[in-house]
């Protein structure tokens, strides 16, 4: 996922040389059919231009500096993209050392905990490389400078190790189709497998693709992907929005051969590209769910699937459309069952009039809750560093709208920020805004309800007793080595009382691994000297299913 910082109402120019900033701009530069340059400080909110089933139901969108947001929740997912390619996030420079990548890495886990996150996207598999010794494509250059090159460690197994220490989820990011952020195949190590199997790939727009109509390139990708599935403790598998390629101005996809061969029963190459886009998403889903049926898989495409005007099950919208441009037919993906959650990339602000989030939102929540596909907005906080943001509460005023949703149209479940280096460089004070509205306590990641859960005993609290840098409070897994949890969730209220309402987020002090230990304990360091305090525990799966909770303990 790379992004572009331009105006979301300018024409996409043709590409430059690819910079962390600039990278992919055919999706940043947003094509669109309405008059650009559009103030967006001039703009009203409308909800009256929703499609008809929106309309009625959508909340009004929250405006102004002093969001009164909704309740505060208990299960949302909190996540950012931590993004490889071009050395965007981490690491943050090829070839620097082992220790210093894994600093990198515990810095923005750090991060992560610092702004209350529960989940990170780390782009694993950016050019048709990997960041694990894969027996399919070689070592990613973005981690030494040289594509092929042992880093001297598996930074994928790092990333999933420490991740978990924390509890926090690790979705393994992939970019299926793209093979280089250039064209000259003759540049890749000989090994690479565009090299092994040159009619495997074109180059379009200067860079390199796997031919998505080819079935050797698509069973190629799949195992490459695959195989990381099957040899790391991933949380889930991740897409972003690039599937075909962005469109080039005064360029042809470089296909017809593909086409003519593979493309018989087709009326147009546009539909035999969407199906090829379709089998592949379809065919990895249920792969990756033969492997491993807990792994969740989901994608983020770009926020338009198509416009109300172009098909009236579109949004109402007048932007550029992921089903045309890129062939991702992603709302057939959702109601199709595919996905266990979509995560649209709505980059754009509230009362923006070709992509409206106060549009775009409601309508994916009424998709997604056609097959209980979860739903998760990708936030674009770039735009807030990049000044196309110019409201400081404009993010936190999205997470207030998204719950508002939430409530009242369809299941809005969480957000995910692009990209991690804008949240701890705070834009506008953005993000301290978003922790005090929304994000003062912890949460749980929403429950799977598709995916198997595993049986839970309530944990057996022994007691909360008090040390000199806090409350240490003692449990035992009751599942032993049967049914072990996978986390547990610490809640505590003021006083000493007989029951604990753990539905009520403010109570939820904490959640930490298990890592296979059946005796437990938990330093509460928050607890204030000379005030009493009541515990209770509750055992996680690794969907996040929860038991019912222990017996009370008061702090002593």
């Amino acid at each position: 996922m790379t992004h572009h910082p331009n105006d979301p109402t300018a024409v996409a120019p043709a590409p430059t040389t690819p910079s962390p900033e600039t990278t992919g701009l055919g999706r940043r530069g947003f094509l669109t059919l309405a008059t650009a340059g559009i103030a967006a400080s001039t703009l009203s909110v409308t909800i009256g231009s929703l499609s008809p089933a929106a309309a009625a139901t959508a909340p009004a969108p929250a405006t102004g500096a002093t969001p009164s947001g909704p309740a505060p929740r208990k299960r949302e997912l909190r996540a950012m993209w931590i993004s490889s390619v071009v050395n965007i996030d981490w690491p943050s420079a090829a070839g620097l050392s082992a220790e210093q990548q894994k600093a990198e890495y515990l810095h923005w886990l750090d991060v992560a905990e610092q702004y209350r996150l529960n989940a990170v996207f780390v782009q694993v598999r950016p050019t048709a490389d990997a960041f694990w010794p894969s027996p399919y494509e070689p070592w990613s250059q973005y981690l030494t400078g040289t594509q092929g090159k042992d880093p001297g460690y598996d930074p994928l197994a790092f990333v999933v190790e420490e991740s978990h220490k924390r509890n926090i989820e690790i979705h393994a990011w992939y970019n299926p189709y793209r093979v280089s952020m250039q064209a000259d195949p003759a540049q890749l190590v000989p090994e690479h497998p565009a090299r092994q199997h040159p009619d495997w790939v074109w180059a379009y727009g200067g860079k390199l693709y796997f031919d998505p109509g080819l079935p050797e390139a698509q069973e190629h990708i799949q195992r490459a992907i695959l195989h990381s599935v099957e040899n790391y403790d991933l949380d889930g598998v991740h897409f972003d929005d690039y599937f075909y390629p962005y469109a080039v101005a005064g360029q042809t996809i470089p296909d017809a051969h593909t086409y003519a061969t593979h493309g018989a029963g087709f009326a147009t190459v546009e539909e035999w590209r969407r199906h090829n886009v379709d089998t592949f998403v379809q065919s990895i889903s249920q792969r990756i769910k033969q492997v491993k049926p807990w792994v969740k898989f989901g994608i983020s495409p770009f926020g338009i699937w198509r416009n109300a005007s172009t098909d009236p099950r579109g949004s109402a919208t007048n932007g550029s459309q992921s089903y045309d441009m890129q062939f991702a037919d992603t709302r057939k993906w959702v109601t199709e069952g595919w996905l266990d959650y979509i995560n649209p990339q709505i980059y754009w602000q509230i009362g923006l009039a070709v992509a409206d989030y106060a549009k775009l939102v409601p309508w994916w929540a009424e998709v997604a809750a056609q097959s209980g596909t979860q739903l998760f907005i990708g936030e674009a906080l770039y735009k807030v560093t990049s000044g196309v943001f110019t409201d400081p509460a404009e993010m936190s005023n999205h997470l207030t709208f998204s719950q508002q949703v939430d409530a009242e149209v369809g299941p809005v479940l969480g957000n995910v920020y692009f990209s991690a280096k804008h949240v701890p460089a705070d834009p506008q004070g953005s993000m301290s805004r978003v922790l005090e509205d929304h994000y003062r306590h912890p949460a749980l990641v929403p429950a799977s309800p598709k995916l198997p859960a595993q049986p839970l005993r309530t944990p057996v609290l022994a007691w909360a007793g008090w040390r000199d840098d806090g409350v240490r409070v003692h449990w035992t897994d009751a599942g032993g080595r049967r049914f072990p949890a996978t986390s547990f969730a610490i809640y505590r209220v003021d006083g000493w009382v007989k029951k604990v309402d753990v539905e009520n987020p403010a109570h939820l002090v904490a959640t930490q691994r298990a890592e296979g230990r059946i005796l437990q304990d938990y330093l509460d360091e928050t607890a204030l000297r000379g005030k009493k305090y009541t515990y209770v525990v509750t055992a996680l799966d690794r969907l996040w299913n929860e038991s019912r909770p222990s017996e009370v303990r008061w702090s002593v």
